[in-house]
C-alpha cells in the first residue's frame, strides 16, 4: 500500500506495575497499582507529541490511555489485537511460583518459547500473526501521524522483532521495563515504507 512521502512516528509504551506485582498475568485483567500509575505519569510527563492513542483493552493499559487521552484531548481507540500473549496455566503465577515446581522451567522457555510454552498458552505463531496484523493495519490507517500505543511487554517485543526482522522465537531476548517507551519511525518514500528503531527503553 502506497502512503505517499512523509513519516509516521510510533511511540510504544508498556504499562506500569499492575496490582499483584511481577507475575505471568498474560490476559488476566489486573489494573495498575499506585506505583504503576506513578510510573506511567512520570513516563509521559510534559509530552504532547501525539495525534492519537491506541491501546490494549486490558485495564492496566486502557485506564491510563483513556485518562491521558482526556488530558491531551486526543482520540483513544482500543484494539484487542494488542492484548498480551496468553500464558495458559502460568496465568497469575510469579517466577518464584514456577521455579518452586521446576527450577529450570523459565530458562527453557526463554531459550525456546516455541517448544516450551506453558500448557494452554497461545502459540507464538498465533501471537505473531495477530500482532503483525495489528501493526500493519494501524500504521497504514494512521500513516503520517504521531501514534502512541499503550500495550504489553510481549506485544512490544513482537513489534520490535517484526521491524528488525528478528526470528519470533528470539522475542524474549528483548528486555522491556514497566512504563518503558520505544520509538519507531516509518519513512514513506512513495514506493514503500522503511521502518527503523529510533530508541528502546528511553524517552523523547
Amino acid at each position: 500500500m502506497m502512503s505517499g512521502l512523509g513519516t509516521t512516528l510510533v511511540d510504544l509504551i508498556r504499562h506500569g506495575e499492575p496490582v499483584g506485582g511481577k507475575r505471568y498475568r498474560g490476559q488476566t485483567d489486573d489494573p495498575l497499582s499506585e506505583t504503576g500509575w506513578r510510573q506511567m505519569r512520570s513516563a509521559v510527563d510534559g509530552l504532547r507529541c501525539w495525534d492519537i492513542i491506541i491501546t490494549s483493552p486490558l485495564l492496566r493499559c486502557a485506564e491510563f490511555a483513556l485518562q491521558l487521552g482526556g488530558q491531551l484531548a486526543l482520540p483513544v481507540h482500543k484494539d484487542w489485537r494488542l492484548k498480551e500473549i496468553g500464558f495458559g496455566v502460568w496465568e497469575g503465577c510469579s517466577p518464584d511460583d514456577l521455579r518452586r515446581v521446576d527450577s529450570d522451567v523459565l530458562q527453557r522457555f526463554r531459550r525456546d518459547p516455541v517448544r516450551n510454552r506453558p500448557q494452554g498458552a497461545e502459540t507464538l505463531a498465533d501471537f505473531h500473526a495477530r500482532v503483525q496484523a495489528a501493526w500493519q493495519d494501524l500504521t497504514e490507517r494512521h500513516a503520517h501521524q504521531r501514534i502512541l500505543i499503550v500495550t504489553h511487554s510481549g506485544v512490544l517485543r513482537m513489534i520490535i522483532s517484526i521491524v528488525l526482522g528478528l526470528p519470533r522465537e528470539h522475542v524474549f531476548r528483548i528486555a522491556v521495563n514497566n512504563a518503558g517507551m520505544t520509538r519507531i519511525r516509518i519513512e514513506h518514500d512513495g514506493a514503500g515504507t522503511f521502518p527503523e528503531l529510533v530508541f528502546h527503553g528511553g524517552r523523547p
